[in-house]
């Protein structure tokens, strides 16, 4: 297929796909070759341009039309980011995330593919989160190419649902098989039905996802936040909880989990999950040199050093 140029100001296309959102973009020369739903894609940016390519898929016509389109919304495009940026708190640990991260979006996940990919990457490092959804994806998925490269489609709820829980433990998930596996048949059988969930209240939304096999209030936040938009979801895995500890709450001995999820809700405000990609990817790639986790539990290794206001902690208990 012939190259097509998207306008993409103020986007990172590195940056946001490295930032432990989605698992599956493979670098590859000069851009990167992935998935979006069932569409093949080869994207590199120039500048505050994105020069794309997509291989066959089963209705080519519809989507060499709708390309443009299908690539601005999955990258989030028409996000706001100057002003969702300038929302953030007035604060040096959220300063130095914002100026660190321009450019980083929000990615629109495909509903099923975000949950399942998170209800296997609890307490996974990033190298073996990308196993397994290659495993899944090779395994389970269709194989598609563009521009001369291979890339694999995630496999719908139902072709999961008919695998059994050893041959997706061969896809090196471990005791995460049997929450797929389960979960995948709700989806499948249109008991959980994901779609039609897009309606509910954030309280709602967050209820139903917390019902599913294998997906706890993290997940839950995280399938919130990168696939149905909802932008206030602020995760707290165990690596946002050290650091909103560390930043905010350096006096505090002790800090209950509900305590840091009113304080997070409350404070980050509406783009809550945007500073909290923010502050996460910037500790990440910053304060550590091992590989991160991400999802439910996400972490990292040995930490380097953070300097912390000393007065902020009296300003972080009255928010």
């Amino acid at each position: 297929m012939k190259l097509i140029k998207i306008p993409a100001p103020d986007f990172d296309l590195a940056m946001t796909l490295h930032s432990g959102q989605v698992f599956h973009w493979e670098k590859t020369g000069n851009g990167f070759v992935g998935t979006i739903g069932d569409l093949p894609v080869y994207v590199e940016q120039d500048g505050r341009v994105l020069k794309v390519r997509c291989g066959a898929t089963p209705q080519p016509t519809r989507e060499t039309r709708m390309l443009p389109g299908i690539i601005a919304h999955y990258f989030a495009l028409d996000h706001p980011l100057t002003e969702i940026c300038a929302s953030f708190p007035d604060d040096p640990a959220m300063n130095a995330a914002r100026d660190f991260c321009r450019g980083l979006r929000i990615i629109r996940q495909p509903k099923w593919e975000c949950l399942a990919t998170f209800i296997c990457s609890s307490m996974k490092q990033v190298a073996h989160i990308r196993q397994i959804s290659l495993g899944l994806r090779s395994r389970f998925g269709e194989r598609r190419k563009v521009a001369g490269h291979v890339a694999y489609t995630f496999p719908p709820a139902q072709r999961i649902a008919r695998a059994s829980e050893r041959e997706l433990r061969e896809c090196a998930l471990g005791y995460r098989a049997g929450n797929l596996c389960a979960t995948a048949q709700l989806v499948s059988s249109g008991e959980g039905n994901l779609e039609m969930w897009s309606a509910l209240a954030d309280a709602q939304l967050r209820e139903q996802l917390c019902a599913l096999p294998g997906v706890g209030a993290k997940i839950a936040n995280c399938v919130m936040l990168f696939a149905y938009e909802r932008l206030r979801a602020f995760p707290i895995d165990v690596w946002i909880e050290r650091a909103l500890k560390r930043h905010y709450f350096p006096r505090r001995k002790k800090m209950t989990a509900r305590r840091l999820r009113e304080f997070s809700e409350g404070y980050f405000g509406e783009h809550g999950g945007y500073a909290q990609q923010y502050l996460f990817h910037h500790a990440r790639v910053t304060g550590s040199r091992s590989e991160s986790t991400t999802g439910a539990g996400r972490k990292v290794g040995r930490q380097g050093k953070l300097s912390v206001s000393p007065g902020w902690d009296n300003v972080a208990a009255s928010s």
